[in-house]
């Protein structure tokens, strides 16, 4: 009887060791498991944003073998503000906060989405309501105009482009009023709904609004379209550990190669990842050349 018992306690003695050996090393499998923080800019709502990303960061979590956590910010200039503060890792940026990041901050662009046809870049829009009597730059003189953020590439950099074109030297003098709306949505429904006479935004947003609402498509019309640009793209910091920068890296341009990959590049309206590059963002320098702009000590808060 003494030989069960001690035979007993010495498989439970087994049975409970190897379980809590399990445990110790799961946990410690779990402290140890790099994190990658990466933020978002506020295109759209704080929510709608995180609900586009969040499978991203899943499965990106998954291939990379690091925790990927999304954190978004409420302006775009806060990217910027707050990339080490807030403990970035890297960031979807809009062209030009990706230009101004990487002239402060010496961030490096390492791939963008690219939607159906092969698209993977954007262009900005001006547009008016079609009951507007507003049908050429000189008609905009002593009307309001909303803008996105002085940190966006449609919603400020490439309307500042448009104006010194038509010769327009200072907007703040030739414009009864403007403001900035925060988000591109916003700036297209301002117009909409005439709290603003004309308005500055993205194509990509303003069609998929007009998709989703009619009054969009048949209220408002585009005045204005500017050259292409990048669509936003993923940069990290440049001292990111090579290894995780590279798996990345790599995770994001093979999504499109199976069946997982491609349910989330769904979600976010791609077809798949590209490879990108400082030298993609041509235009965006060439633009800010135009119109004056030093990069490194451009003031990009919203007034």
């Amino acid at each position: 009887m003494s030989r069960i018992l001690i035979s007993i306690y010495l498989c439970l003695t087994i049975l409970f060791g190897c379980g809590e050996t399990k445990t110790e090393r799961d946990i410690e499998t779990q402290e140890s498991r790099p994190s990658l923080v990466l933020g978002l800019i506020p295109e759209r709502n704080i929510f709608k944003q995180l609900d586009r990303y969040e499978p991203l960061a899943t499965y990106l979590s998954e291939k990379i073998g690091a925790d990927v956590k999304l954190k978004v910010l409420t302006r775009y200039g806060n990217l910027i503000d707050n990339f080490a503060s807030a403990g970035l890792d890297g960031a979807f940026f809009g062209s030009f906060t990706y230009t101004l990041a990487h002239a402060k901050l010496g961030v490096e662009a390492i791939a963008r989405p690219e939607t159906v046809g092969g698209v993977s870049t954007y262009y900005g829009l001006i547009f008016v309501r079609k009951d507007s009597d507003i049908k050429s730059v000189q008609d905009m003189k002593g009307k309001s105009f909303v803008f996105v953020d002085r940190a966006t590439t449609a919603g400020y950099l490439l309307p500042l482009a448009f104006f010194r074109a038509h010769r327009i030297e200072n907007y703040k003098t030739f414009f009864k009023e403007t403001y900035f709306s925060g988000t591109h949505e916003d700036a297209i429904y301002d117009v909409l709904n005439k709290k603003a006479e004309i308005g500055a935004a993205k194509n990509t947003v303003f069609a998929r609004l007009a998709a989703a609402d009619s009054r969009v498509k048949d209220e408002l019309v585009i005045l204005a379209r500017s050259p292409e640009v990048p669509e936003n793209g993923l940069a990290v910091r440049n001292d990111l550990d090579h290894a995780i920068r590279n798996k990345l890296q790599e995770a994001l341009l093979n999504m499109q190669n199976e069946s997982q990959g491609i349910q989330v590049l769904k979600d976010l309206g791609a077809m798949r990842f590209i490879e990108t590059t400082d030298s993609d963002y041509a235009n965006v320098y060439k633009y800010a050349k135009q119109i004056g702009l030093d990069l490194t000590t451009y003031q990009y808060q919203n007034e």
